[in-house]
């Protein structure tokens, strides 16, 4: 199947990355954003997660900086909306979107999904639509026990070596998370293993995403 890249070696490439909470940036696309990274793109990442608080605070920076490690440029930022409820908070997570806009011009932004059952993500996304509305969005995946992962239509295979590096990161910088039944090995690279059949990749591992909306020429 023919590849439809986002950007090649030596390309510039300008991408905001959403997530509700500390983990889901790199749950979700922590293996796209490391592969770009090795790939030789010149990358402008401005990360964002709206919730953390405490030891998550710290969680969340120290992980994006391991992650947005080679990077041409890095921006993390850390909101403080209150974790479980965003829909009560929607008119203020829009301003704080409608702010970031103001001061970065991405190319690419990285959100979740539609359908996510968390109350928290779905909210992000439908406020990612709707500040963002002349931007490729790619919205990514987060396996949970609700069992809503849905059909994806655009993939990033991933090479072994991402995938082992996006698994020992996130148990190197989320300690909080680790007590936590679905937090573990199995199900961040059974997942990437479904997603690699999926797309045939060469490696056996990709990331999923949702392409809503796209130009093609």
């Amino acid at each position: 199947m023919m590849g439809l890249g986002l950007a090649r070696r030596g390309e510039e490439l300008s991408v905001l990355c959403l997530g509700a909470h500390s983990d889901d940036i790199e749950i979700g696309a922590g293996g796209t954003i490391l592969s770009l990274i090795a790939s030789g793109v010149r990358l402008d990442v401005h990360w964002c997660v709206l919730s953390a608080g405490g030891q998550r605070t710290a969680e969340a920076t120290s992980s994006a900086e391991a992650f947005l490690e080679g990077s041409r440029t890095s921006k993390i930022e850390i909101a403080e909306f209150e974790d479980s409820y965003f829909p009560s908070q929607s008119r203020a997570i829009k301003q704080w979107l409608m702010d970031v806009r103001a001061r970065v011009r991405p190319e690419v932004v990285l959100t979740h999904a539609r359908f996510d059952a968390h109350q928290d993500h779905r909210e992000v996304n439908q406020l990612t639509w709707n500040v963002f509305r002349d931007h490729l969005v790619l919205e990514y995946e987060i396996p949970k026990w609700d069992g809503d992962l849905c059909q994806p239509n655009g993939y990033v295979p991933l090479t072994a070596d991402v995938m082992e590096r996006k698994i020992a990161l996130l148990h190197e910088h989320f300690g909080t998370q680790r007590s936590k039944d679905w937090f573990d090995r199995e199900t961040f690279a059974g997942l990437a293993r479904l997603r690699g059949m999926e797309c045939r990749a060469p490696e056996q591992f990709a990331e999923a995403f949702t392409l809503r909306k796209t130009i093609i020429f």
